[in-house]
């Protein structure tokens, strides 16, 4: 399909590839919904909140209490990410997956309650999740995205609130793509440079002992028999040789890679974990997914690590400026749409491009091309 989609842009009335970035995200948009007049519909920002174990060491300037503080802040429709969907017309759902408070739902009840437990476990001295929470944490993340669906989105953003969940990001990158500790560890929500040094000591330490104790030794029968279900032919590509499944084929598990899901159970936050249920779902579905800054690419790293396949409907907000989210971009080949500077999560950086995409959608659906508009074409 690729070449169809290239000849209709080249035929829009414009110097051939004059508008760079925005053709390749028009390509990606015709291919996740397979037709040359992709639409973007009813946009739904999905924020899941979750505290960590690892914040109790230190490696955060941010309490824990200020998880539940701003989760509060959300539903009631404040914060940046609350500006922003509203300015963007984007659903927002803000999604208990492990915060360490009960929330009062009749207070708050646009506050989910998806709690797996008040946070995770501290992962210098333990596993973070329990096989049973990191299943039941995917599986918030795909419900999710089925309501989301059902109400007709074909777009989904995604967010996070957790105090210290830069720490396990910055591990994930570490041992999922072979980059150096040290380049992956930066200041979070603030930390100066002897509080970064204190992460770093604290986060190596953890790697350490997740080393020592061979992860998790053998692996739990639910995890064995989902790597070992081979896909049917109905699970087979549908974007480039990989992708989504086609309307009304059985819905098989996706296939796990055993490092990626024993690194993340070890260290992720449930909100992660969400996060990560989400983007498979949403790639299972069809839907383009809007990914944001340092927490949500190790995300969607260890989603490709899961299923490649999301890959193909995953477009990268922004880059950041937490350490290490370049690099882990680069190492990802990915290619980020905005550089503003931006580390505050949320959501926020992939809500601020999301204007570039539904640029490239009007571009494919509204240009005149050179036959409607007479004009030579002149290549």
């Amino acid at each position: 399909m690729i070449p169809v989609i290239q000849e209709k842009i080249d035929n829009l009335s414009k110097p051939k590839g004059s508008l760079g970035r925005l053709e390749s995200l028009a390509v990606q948009m015709a291919l996740i919904q397979q037709t040359l007049h992709p639409q973007l519909k009813h946009p739904c920002h999905i924020l899941f909140g979750g505290d960590h174990g690892i914040e109790r060491e230190g490696v955060t300037c941010t309490p824990r209490e200020v998880t539940a503080q701003q989760m509060m802040n959300y539903a009631g429709g404040g914060g940046a990410v609350g500006m922003f969907c509203r300015q963007h017309g984007f659903t927002l759902r803000v999604v208990d997956a492990g915060v360490d408070y009960d929330f009062d739902l009749e207070l708050y009840p646009r506050i989910i309650d998806r709690k797996i437990a008040h946070g995770t476990r501290d992962f210098l001295y333990e596993p973070a999740m329990s096989a049973d929470e990191w299943h039941r944490a995917l599986a918030v993340g795909a419900e999710q995205v089925d309501v989301c669906a059902d109400e007709g989105a074909n777009v989904i953003c995604l967010g996070e609130m957790g105090a210290g969940n830069t720490s396990p990001s910055s591990i994930l990158m570490h041992l999922l793509l072979d980059i150096p500790l040290p380049d992956c560890v930066g200041a979070g929500s603030g930390l100066d440079a002897p509080g970064i040094r204190h992460k770093l000591e604290v986060l190596t330490a953890a790697v350490e002992r997740y080393k020592k104790l061979g992860a998790f030794g053998a692996m739990d029968n639910y995890q064995l028999s989902i790597i070992n279900r081979r896909q049917t032919e109905s699970h087979q590509a549908c974007l480039n040789g990989r992708g989504a499944k086609e309307e009304g084929e059985a819905n098989y598990p996706l296939p796990i890679a055993p490092k990626a899901h024993e690194v993340a159970r070890y260290f992720a936050g449930f909100e992660m974990a969400a996060a990560v249920g989400a983007m498979l779902r949403a790639a299972e579905r069809r839907m383009v997914v809007m990914v944001d800054g340092f927490i949500m690419t190790a995300c969607m790293l260890v989603a490709s690590r899961l299923d490649s396949a999301v890959l193909d409907y995953a477009v990268f907000g922004h880059c950041g400026d937490e350490g290490g989210h370049r690099l882990m971009l680069d190492a990802m080949g990915a290619q980020p749409l905005l550089h503003l500077g931006m580390r505050l999560g949320e959501g926020t950086g992939a809500l601020c491009a999301y204007p570039i995409v539904e640029s490239a959608v009007r571009m494919l659906n509204d240009m005149d091309s050179f036959d409607h508009a007479h004009i030579t074409k002149y290549f």
